[in-house]
């Protein structure tokens, strides 16, 4: 069974995490030839200051 981890800056509504939830399923179940039912997608949310990139906070950028 795949499980699959995305992530992303927080914010996201939850219509979009829907839609992309079956997006990526789909694509699960057509390349890796799985059951729907198999797929496992999580979701790790992160807010702006939990990144940086080129050394700065992302709430600076």
């Amino acid at each position: 069974m795949p499980n699959i981890t995305i992530e992303m800056l927080a914010g996201r509504g939850i219509e979009q995490r829907r839609k992309f939830a079956e997006a990526v399923t789909s694509a699960a179940v057509d390349i890796l030839k799985v059951r729907a039912e198999s797929v496992r997608i999580r979701y790790d949310e992160h807010g702006k200051e939990d990144y940086a990139k080129g050394g700065v906070l992302g709430t600076d950028l």
